[in-house]
C-alpha cells in the first residue's frame, strides 16, 4: 500500500508535519485549483491498481481498505465501492448513499418531501431510504471522501473534472462512471468515520474542529456547492430535459444560494 498526500498550498504547517513525521508519505504540494484537481494530482503519481480518495476528516476502520479491495477483485463489473460511513454522533452520512440530483430528486429533497417520507421510492430517490442499509447493495453515487475506485475506471472515462473547485466532482464522477456501464456499491460490512466538514467549516457537526476556519472560507464553500449544480445539470441534464423544466431548476438554484448566503 502507498500513501499519496496532496497538499493544495496550506499555510498551517500541516505540509511540514507530513513531511516530518511522515517519511512514508509522498506528499504532493500543489497549487490549490480544487478538489478535483487535487484528486488528479494524487492519481499521477499512484501506483496501484485500486485508488482510495480519502477526505482529512474520513478515518476507515480497521480491515475496511482490505475488505473492500478482496470484495472489488471478485466483483469485476464493479467500478467503485464505498463503506457505511459513520458520523461523530453514531448516525449514518446519507450522502455516502445517494441517488443522483435529477430534477425531481432534487425537488423532493430541498422542498423538504423526503424528510417526511424517507422510505417512499417516489420521494425518497435522492438518499436511497427504503434500502436495507445493513445489505450491500448498489447505488447511484457516494461522496469522495470514501471512495475506492478501481484504476482502469480512469482510463476508460478519463479523470476528476476540474470544472468543479468543491462538491459536485464525486456526483459527476458516479455518474460518468455508472454512464459507462459500471457498478457503484455501498459496502456495509466495512465502516469509517466521518467528521463531516471540518475541512471547510459549514457543517453543524464539526462546529467544534472548523471554529478557526474563517468566513470568507466558510462564504467560498457554499459558493462552491451552489456553482456544483450549475456545472452538473448544464453537463448531464440540459439536454434531457425541456427548457422550461432547466428555467425552473436554474431558478431554484438561485433561490437556494440567496438562503444559503
Amino acid at each position: 500500500m502507498e500513501i499519496v498526500v496532496v497538499d493544495n498550498s496550506s499555510t498551517d504547517g500541516s505540509a511540514e508535519m507530513a513531511a516530518d513525521e511522515f517519511s512514508q508519505v509522498n506528499l504532493i504540494r500543489h497549487e490549490n485549483k480544487g478538489l478535483a484537481a487535487g484528486y488528479n494530482q494524487g492519481i499521477a503519481h499512484a501506483n496501484g491498481q485500486y485508488l482510495l480518495f480519502l477526505g482529512s476528516d474520513a478515518f476507515p476502520q480497521s480491515g475496511t481498505i482490505a475488505g473492500i479491495i478482496e470484495y472489488l477483485e471478485g466483483n469485476k463489473g464493479v467500478g467503485i465501492a464505498t463503506a457505511k460511513l459513520i458520523l461523530r454522533n453514531g448516525g449514518l452520512d446519507w450522502d455516502a448513499h445517494r441517488g443522483f440530483p435529477t430534477p425531481w430528486n432534487a425537488f423532493t429533497h430541498f422542498s423538504g418531501l423526503e424528510k417526511f417520507f424517507p422510505k417512499s421510492k417516489l420521494f425518497g430517490q435522492y438518499f436511497k431510504g427504503w434500502e436495507n442499509m445493513e445489505e450491500i447493495h448498489e447505488i447511484d453515487m457516494c461522496i469522495s471522501h470514501f471512495m475506492l475506485v478501481k484504476k482502469e475506471v480512469f482510463s476508460q472515462i478519463g479523470l476528476w473534472d476540474e470544472s468543479y473547485w468543491l462538491y459536485g466532482e464525486d456526483v459527476d464522477l458516479c455518474y460518468r462512471v455508472k454512464q459507462a456501464g459500471w457498478k457503484v456499491m455501498y459496502l456495509p460490512r466495512w465502516q469509517a468515520i466521518h467528521y463531516k466538514g471540518a475541512s471547510v467549516g459549514v457543517r453543524k457537526q464539526s462546529q467544534d474542529f472548523s471554529a478557526k476556519i474563517s468566513a470568507e472560507t466558510k462564504a467560498k464553500a457554499r459558493q462552491a456547492s451552489i456553482k456544483a449544480m450549475e456545472i452538473f445539470y448544464n453537463k448531464h441534464y440540459a439536454n434531457r430535459y425541456s427548457s422550461i423544466i432547466t428555467k425552473l431548476i436554474m431558478l431554484g438554484i438561485k433561490i437556494l444560494a440567496k438562503v444559503r448566503g
